[in-house]
């Protein structure tokens, strides 16, 4: 198998880092983007009506650790290359969709530091935005023969600011934000660096009390707790208004919003969000997108969830035709609604994801990993991951990187190291009970092959006694036929399991 992608050093160690410790990288996502074929089809599909000028809002749903946002970062990315803005915050204690003593506004200040184009991708793009916006403007003109120097050229470009800032006056903070607009122009012709700093700071939502702006500006309000929002609809139109295709605002860490313990203050919130949602689709805003991502607790919580909100839970709740009931517990895929759920990665998928960072990880420390982690090797370890009791439900892409991380770290810096001596350390130690609450002996080496799981489960079904340790199995004991891999607990995985060739993944 030979590498056919050549990933930069700096975005290749800061990747590997972020996966390893279970933390999503803002940078170096398409390199190990593995399934979640609809769901990018649907957001990539959204993304195609706001830069018609539409609006759209999106949930997306899923465990800690399944990918929430890594589709986001993933999203971000293909955003930005198709020539939208994007920022993106994580809610938090301190930062809330609605709130007081700053906590609304935190929010603001946090998508406007991470705010992001092509041109500045890591974020604090919005004196370049607006800079080059101005710069942009004085070309153009200067093209059709004006001399920057004559007073022709100075009121044909003040024209050119007017005509984008005076869609915007009519609407909430408008007249405000397209003043704050006119005189960072003003103080852009005239080298005014304070009055640019001040528009800056007003912009971003740092002045804290009116009498301060209106001394630094002349304007009447700031952007506060109340009113962030509003200013994130004039945003949308601001940048459709000079050349970008629509505002992509991510928020992540939803699940804050549900551990609110005050139950005015979480509804609040969630009248905001019942705001935003109504002004995406009933047409109120233009150019925006919206994407939040949460758990199933944010949502379905009939008591502090957004279903706890009935407004909330009569647009967001699933139809009675969904497909659960009459003996079937599997919904039917649907990615037309609002809200997005996370399924879990496929066996092939998962097998697909660790080869990928295999490979990467021999590029970054310039090791040979097909010359001691084989396809057999993979699969051994894909086995015993799914083998733990649950993991066909509650296994996530971050366990399963992280672990896999860890082994490849280790044989990386122990050149004697064996990848299934290794494996053979990921064991764990349970205490059987003797008698009703009782505990006795020492904790027992449960070995994580497939065999040892079906014991255990077999000692579950039979009367409670004290028993002997379970015999270790060897990997490369062979059950019933393969052909049940992955949905029968008692195959061992192979690695013609999988439906494709290794050598045909695109790595």
């Amino acid at each position: 198998m030979e590498e056919t992608i050549r990933v930069p050093k700096r975005i290749l160690s800061t990747l590997l880092t972020s996966i390893a410790a279970g933390v999503v990288p803002r940078s170096g996502a398409p390199y190990i983007a593995i399934g979640r074929t609809d769901e990018i089809a649907a957001l990539l599909s959204d993304l195609d009506n706001v830069s018609e000028g539409a609006a759209t809002m999106r949930f997306i749903i899923g465990k800690y650790g399944s990918g929430k946002s890594f589709l986001l970062q993933l999203i971000r990315g293909t955003a930005l290359e198709r020539g939208f803005v994007c920022a993106d915050a994580d809610l938090s204690p301190e930062r809330r969709i609605c709130g007081t003593k700053g906590t609304g506004i935190a929010t603001y200040r946090e998508l406007m530091r991470n705010l992001s184009s092509k041109t500045s991708p890591d974020g604090g793009a919005l004196t370049q935005i607006v800079t080059r916006w101005l710069s942009g403007l004085q070309s153009n003109l200067a093209m059709t023969g004006l001399s920057p120097d004559t007073e022709e050229f100075r009121r044909a470009l003040t024209k050119e600011i007017f005509s984008v800032t005076r869609d915007m006056e009519g609407q909430v903070g408008g007249f405000d934000f397209a003043t704050v607009l006119n005189a960072y122009y003003r103080a852009y012709v005239g080298d005014d660096e304070e009055t640019k700093s001040a528009c800056i700071r007003w912009l971003r939502g740092e002045y804290t009390t009116k009498t301060e702006a209106k001394a630094a500006l002349g304007v009447g309000s700031i952007i506060d707790d109340d009113s962030w929002y509003d200013y994130i609809k004039l945003w949308a139109v601001f940048f459709r208004r000079i050349g970008y295709k629509g505002f992509v605002v991510m928020i992540d860490e939803c699940v804050n919003l549900y551990k609110i313990t005050n139950r005015i203050s979480r509804e609040n919130n969630y009248e905001k969000i019942l705001s935003m949602f109504n002004d995406t689709l009933q047409g109120k805003a233009e150019g925006l997108a919206l994407l939040m991502g949460g758990t199933p607790q944010f949502l379905e919580d009939t008591r502090r969830g957004l279903f706890s909100y009935e407004a909330l839970r009569s647009r967001l709740a699933e139809g009675q035709f969904n497909g659960v009931g009459a003996g079937n517990t599997t919904a039917y895929k649907n990615m037309l609604g609002p809200v997005i759920r996370l399924r879990r990665l496929s066996d092939d998928e998962m097998f697909a994801l660790i080869a990928r960072i295999a490979r990467l990880h021999g590029q970054n420390y310039s090791w040979d990993v097909s010359a001691r982690v084989t396809t057999d090797d993979m699969t051994a370890f894909l086995k015993l991951c799914l083998a733990r009791a649950g993991a066909d439900a509650m296994i996530t892409p971050r366990e399963i990187i992280r672990d896999f991380c860890t082994v490849l770290n280790i044989l990386c810096q122990n050149p004697d190291a064996d990848f299934r001596t290794v494996l053979g350390g990921g064991v764990v130690t349970l205490s059987h009970a003797a008698g009703a609450g009782e505990r006795e002996g020492e904790d027992e080496e449960l070995s994580l092959s497939q065999d040892a799981l079906s014991e255990e489960k077999t000692a579950e079904n039979a009367p409670m006694t004290a028993s002997a340790p379970a015999p270790k199995s060897d990997f490369s004991k062979k059950s019933v036929p393969a052909e049940n891999a992955g949905t029968n607990p008692e195959v061992a995985y192979k690695a013609d399991d999988f439906d494709f060739d290794l050598a045909d993944l695109d790595l």
